[in-house]
């Protein structure tokens, strides 16, 4: 059966890529979806943004008038955004094609790209990281709130190594406006925001102000608030294979006499309706000020965000401390599964700005850099458990070169420095700094309709721990190379090609103890090497009449791939989980499908495709661990002036090409419905939405998240907005 599986994929990925490269053909098109604005200040008017939900696609990356290296760029804005707001960035983006989430709790759920998450998937704040834990462990929660964001971009494609090797996946960057981007037209400009929602019920808001105070001045402002309860979920909240594993340990201990303990394993076992411990309560807070002079700018800010979200525990667990007797020995008391929370705040403060440089070889200086000051605090009860600090900054200043004829580019140096601690009875990864210094470079040749791309990017990399006395010191060099054809009317098809190496994270290398948010007990090896890949796509967008389309087909060839495999052993009454490296591939295609098939003016239906399919294996022959199985969506949209009706049907599959010691998931289908509603004709800037989502209550787990057999998706839910900008 499972070889049969293997062929009916192959089968698949074959034909659609037969049909991604049917699809680079020339065509007659006006692709809005990939002209970046010549400069950032153009995008900033969050108002004229808000109208269109289709706004404009705008690559941040500096310096290029295309970058076409970046494949599979989506950005989330407007409307769009509204609609998929969440209180974690894996969330909102888990609709977009080749994206889902690590769905690890309500409180916690990041990107994944591609089938790839973790060190892998780059998270930005305006170009640069967001300086927090998130990529270390599936429970550190994303320490940005989408709420506050004016748009996110997904960018996928080689190009992404510009943003360091830890992209190879690809980025998430926020843009938001807490530096102003802009001189507002209006005395005051304000957006707000008020959201809720049935299944958690919900209650959020978030403002920002935006005042320009003369001569170039201008001061932001802004905050949020966001508070959720238990989640409901349909049926049982623990899958059948795990509900079966615990009504037969519950028959074991009555037939040993353990009457109390085989009644809570059943209790557990029959647990239905809602998902206990997984409330949450976030703030946020920014302030920022900026100077802009004719085609330059320079500006700050500072901000805090605040998060306290409850960890589910996987029921049957027990968990051990050792105690000492008065003999001197360690003895083990077993304790029942603890209620866990995680209390997260970082402090942060940011800079940006651009030097216009005249006419010689360089047009613009742009330089970014951000500093955090971060703490994790996992709370077992009432009680500290184990608390992380981390002080970090990262800055980067990029050279935009004035066009030479056909040639454009930039080059750049980049500075990323962390100092990790962790204290208390888990503190499960020793002390440690990394440090790294990195060049980069991306150049473009070209103004007809062939047009040739280069990136490079090298990476000296310094991690050290200095109570483990382990120092590791890493060069890393990738690069990206593309060939580009701009069809009639800017249809685009290409083919890209990378060679990436990445040094192995702290946490990969000196991770040894019990993790009691994730249940395990995670091993590290301070001997691991750098891993590599060969990177290779093909990709078309354009328009077809009616039909927008975009696909792109990839396939990455990696050498000492880094992963986190459980063993089937047990430490501290914990499965154990060791990062191991063996060479792998990663295959997938990815797309989308927009066809307004109907337009009066005044009214227009529109169909809308989406689908991604990922398949990753070990050099062994093996699966890789948690990777997300074939998903599609179709939906049908109508248009007026003043409402928007859509209805989605999602259908995600089964997943049973698992790892040793994983679990499969089950196929499912939501039907979701939204309603958009622009009360005041002349004035759209003010926006009502009402979704319905898993309209029919079915039972959905996402395979990626280590969680997925104890955290169900949300079920039924109804959400309302109002969003005002003005």
């Amino acid at each position: 059966m499972l070889y049969q599986t293997k062929v009916a994929k192959r089968a698949l990925f074959a034909s659609l890529s037969t049909l991604a490269l049917v699809a680079t053909a020339p065509a007659a098109a006006q692709d809005t979806d990939t002209q970046p604005a010549e400069s950032e200040d153009v995008i900033d008017d969050v108002h004229d943004r808000r109208m269109d939900s289709r706004s404009v696609i705008i690559v941040t990356a500096a310096g290029l008038r295309q970058f076409d290296l970046l494949a599979g760029t989506s950005v989330i804005e407007g409307a769009t955004l509204d609609a998929n707001l969440d209180g974690q960035l894996g969330e909102v983006l888990a609709d977009v094609p080749g994206v889902t989430a690590t769905g690890f709790a309500p409180g916690a759920s990041r990107p994944i790209l591609r089938g790839f998450s973790g060190e892998r998937v780059k998270v930005l704040v305006d170009g640069i990281g967001a300086i927090d834990v998130s990529n270390t462990s599936a429970d550190h929660a994303v320490s940005i709130d989408p709420l506050t964001a004016e748009s996110i971009e997904v960018l996928r494609g080689p190009a992404v190594l510009l943003y360091g090797s830890q992209a190879i996946g690809g980025a998430v960057n926020v843009i938001d406006k807490r530096i102003p981007r802009r001189v507002p037209n209006e005395a005051i400009h304000i957006d707000a925001i008020v959201r809720a929602d049935t299944a958690s019920d919900l209650r959020e808001a978030g403002a920002s102000i935006d005042v320009p105070l003369g001569g170039g001045f201008v001061t932001h402002i802004d905050g949020s608030y966001r508070t959720t309860n238990d989640l409901e979920v349909p049926g049982f909240v623990l899958s059948d294979s795990l509900r079966s594993e615990l009504l037969e340990e519950a028959a074991e201990e009555e037939e040993e006499g353990e009457f109390e303990e085989a009644e809570e394993l059943r209790e557990a076992a029959m647990a239905s309706g809602t998902l206990f411990n997984s409330a949450t309560e976030t703030w946020s807070a920014n302030g920022g000020f900026a100077f802009f002079r004719d085609n330059s700018h320079l500006g700050v800010s500072v901000g805090v965000y605040d998060t306290f979200y409850g960890v589910p525990i996987r029921p049957g667990a027990g968990h051990h401390h050792g105690e000492e007797e008065e003999g001197g020995e360690a003895e083990l008391e077993e304790e029942g599964p603890e209620t866990v929370n995680i209390g997260l705040r970082q402090y942060r403060a940011d800079l940006r700005g651009e030097i216009a440089l005249g006419d010689g070889l360089f047009e613009r200086l742009r330089v970014r850099a951000g500093y955090s000051d971060y703490t994790h605090t996992e709370f077992e009860g009432d009680e500290v458990g184990t608390v992380f600090d981390v002080q970090g900054m990262e800055a980067r200043a990029e050279l935009i070169q004035n066009p030479d004829g056909r040639w454009r580019g930039s080059l750049g140096l980049q500075y990323y420095f962390r100092d990790f601690f962790a204290e208390g009875e888990e503190a499960y990864v020793a002390p440690n700094r990394t440090e790294q210094i990195s060049l980069f470079a991306l150049q473009e040749y070209g103004d007809g309709p062939i047009q040739l791309e280069g990136a490079l990017r090298y990476e000296a990399t310094n991690v050290d721990s200095v109570p483990l006395g382990v120092e590791r010191d890493f060069d890393a060099f990738s690069g990206a190379i593309g060939l580009a054809y701009d069809g009639p009317q800017a249809f685009r098809a290409g083919v890209n090609v990378s060679r990436v190496a990445r040094a192995p994270s702290a946490e990969e290398l000196f991770s040894n103890g019990p993790h009691i948010a994730t249940q395990q007990f995670e091993i590290g090896d301070v001997d691991l090497g750098i891993e590599r890949a060969w990177g290779a796509e093909i990709f078309a967008r354009g328009r077809l009449g009616d039909v927008e389309f975009s696909v792109a087909a990839f396939k990455n060839w990696f050498d000492d791939y880094i992963y986190l495999s459980e063993t089937g052993e047990e430490e501290d009454e914990l499965p154990v989980f060791e990062y191991l490296q063996q060479d792998a591939t990663y295959q997938g295609i990815e797309g989308e499908l927009i066809w307004r098939f109907l337009d009066t003016g005044n009214f227009a239906l529109t169909a809308d495709l989406r689908g991604e399919l990922v398949d990753a294996e070990l050099s062994d022959g093996s699966n890789v661990p948690r990777i997300p199985p074939l998903s599609l969506m179709g939906a049908l949209e109508a248009s007026t002036g003043s409402l928007d009706l859509r209805g989605e049907v999602e259908w995600v599959d089964s997943q049973d090409e698992i790892a040793a010691f994983e679990t499969p998931t089950d196929g499912f289908t939501f039907v979701n419905a939204i309603a958009t509603w622009r009360p005041i004709a002349a004035d759209p800037s003010v926006s009502v939405i009402v979704k319905a989502e898993n309209i029919f209550d079915v039972t959905g787990r996402r395979h990626a998240s280590f969680t997925k057999d104890f955290v169900p998706m949300a079920g039924r839910n109804f959400s309302a907005s109002l969003r005002l900008s003005y």
